[in-house]
């Protein structure tokens, strides 16, 4: 069995409804909270929804999933004109159980994974005892980042299936 987790995020149109979509295309075993984010990179652009996903599979390796996370972004019309910029739905793969790549088109553990507060403060809530390989605890890499500004929303919610 195959575990991955996986960080889902959107800023354009129906946001939570192409966060849903990746938990209804995905063999989800945990969902985070909804998290309301700024965001990162290019900043004039609207706030993000984001939440981590626990998924598992039999039958799914490293690059299953990041072809499951292309697919899923496709289905959700993401087009990719500015690194950074808006999209409909960014699905990455942060870390899959026991694989470490340094493959550029697949890295893991994802590369910048240790520096977003929006991808490790959702993750806490799924799994606190997590670790980043080649980073540490989960909780430790928060306590030293800080939430920045990343807010959690109990308005919205996603229901694995």
């Amino acid at each position: 069995m195959t575990t991955a987790v996986l960080s889902i995020g959107s800023n354009l149109g129906d946001r939570l409804g192409y966060l849903q979509s990746a938990v209804d295309g995905l063999p989800v075993l945990a969902v985070s909270p909804v998290y309301q984010t700024a965001p990162w990179g290019v900043t004039d652009q609207d706030d993000f929804l984001n939440a981590v996903l626990v998924v598992s599979h039999d039958d799914i390796d490293e690059w299953g999933w990041l072809d499951r996370a292309h697919a899923l972004e496709n289905a959700a019309g993401r087009v990719r004109e500015i690194r950074w910029g808006p999209r409909s739905l960014d699905v990455d793969v942060i870390t899959v159980a026991g694989v470490t790549s340094a493959d550029p088109r697949l890295e893991l553990p994802h590369p910048r994974a240790h520096e977003r507060a929006f991808v490790l403060v959702p993750w806490l809530d799924v799994q606190p005892d997590a670790e980043l390989p080649g980073h540490g605890r989960v909780a430790d890499l928060v306590a030293a980042l800080g939430d920045e500004g990343v807010r959690r929303r109990d308005d919205l919610k996603l229901e694995a299936v």
